[in-house]
């Protein structure tokens, strides 16, 4: 239960200081870079204040690299989905709360942070760039992780590595897809913005595990793990 509690709220937090950062702050006061950086520090922040607990996964596709990798079960990995997903959700719900108080605020068809692709969504990139860029965005982004906490990394500097690693993945990245690497992230603001986020959600499902799910089999493999 308390690895649960911990992805749950893990994951509100990333969704909320994340997509919070884009919604009240914007790249009209933060820019680009700033809201890079919210995703990568709030992964840092809870990469040390609950990852002596659950590990700090907070992305289903983490989670999934595990798994695939041997380091989790099918039954605990399916546990911290129904966690991750639920905490975006919540974290989305209170970013709604607080960003719907400002007088004439609407939600639109990609709002409160919501990823996307095609015409209309940052950059108008088309689907399968946005396809390959999130498949190879997350592959680099769990194998950094599941390299970081092998067994003969040094464990104190994992929450900094990836946390970083996320956010040049966020600057690469935010006018392609506004970047999801991590299914939850992109299912919470979704839900709330409804319309084309909603419809486009299946390939922030389908390709962040699609790029987990090669990287945790190369760890299953030993091709990257140190001797």
């Amino acid at each position: 239960m308390k690895k649960l509690i911990a992805e749950f709220i893990g994951t509100a937090t990333l969704v909320f200081f994340g997509c919070g950062s884009a919604v009240l702050a914007g790249p009209e006061f933060v820019g680009q870079l700033g809201i890079a950086f919210a995703f990568g520090l709030a992964i840092v922040a809870m990469a040390y204040g609950i990852g002596p607990i659950s590990g700090c996964h907070v992305n289903p596709a983490v989670s999934f690299g595990a798994f695939v990798s041997g380091r989790m079960s099918a039954t605990e990995m399916v546990t911290y989905w129904a966690a991750q997903f639920l905490g975006a959700l919540a974290g989305a719900g209170i970013l709604y709360l607080i960003a719907s108080g400002k007088t004439g605020y609407a939600v639109g068809p990609y709002g409160l942070g919501s990823n996307g692709f095609g015409e209309g969504y940052l950059g108008g990139y088309a689907m399968t760039a946005a396809l390959v860029f999130e498949i190879v965005a997350t592959f680099l982004f769990v194998t950094v992780i599941l390299g970081a906490t092998q067994a003969k990394a040094p464990s104190q500097f994992a929450g900094l590595a990836i946390g970083l690693t996320l956010v040049v993945i966020h600057i690469v990245g935010i006018q392609v897809t506004g970047v999801s690497v991590n299914p939850a992230r992109s299912f919470g603001p979704a839900v709330f913005a409804q319309g084309e986020a909603l419809q486009q959600l299946w390939l922030f499902i389908v390709a962040p595990l699609a790029g987990a799910g090669l990287a945790g089999l190369l760890f299953r493999a030993k091709l990257l793990e140190a001797d």
